[in-house]
């Protein structure tokens, strides 16, 4: 088995909504991705959101802890061939326009915070989110 590297946010918007993205028109995630060789994780995070949202202004609020899971597979179950070690950040950002860059991403949107974890389609993504839902409430509320 592989492991890999991958790097992404919680991103909150003004109106305290969170993105979330769709991967290949089967899987909806948080926006993240690889972390390219020589690159650091904060950078692939910013680089990444960017690559699947549009998003460029972001504001870091903090660290987020990090978590592993299986990449998903076609099927939406675990293909146990790769386990990702993801990097998670928590920002905010004035802007408001999605526009995802990568083709393999093709749509992102705003959602309320409360229905993030039942769109999510990776059970270890719905739990790394409910883990952290209490500093994404916590930081919509004070620097927005």
């Amino acid at each position: 088995m592989k492991q890999t590297y991958s790097a992404g946010g919680v991103v909150i918007n003004k109106d305290g909504l969170v993105l979330v993205v769709n991967q290949n028109n089967n899987s909806w995630s948080l926006p993240k991705g690889h972390i390219d060789e020589g690159e650091e994780k904060f950078e692939a995070a910013v680089r990444e959101i960017y690559e699947e949202s549009g998003i460029r202004k972001l504001k870091l609020i903090k660290e987020l802890p990090t978590y592993e899971r299986y990449k998903i597979s076609l099927d939406g179950g675990d293909d146990t061939s790769e386990l990702k070690v993801i990097y998670m950040f928590l920002f905010t950002t004035e802007e408001i326009d999605l526009k995802p860059i990568d083709p393999d991403n093709p749509e992102a949107r705003w959602v309320e915070k409360n229905k993030i974890s039942e769109l999510l389609t990776h059970k270890k993504d719905k739990e790394f989110f409910l883990s952290v839902i209490n500093e994404v409430e916590s930081v919509s509320i004070k620097s927005l």
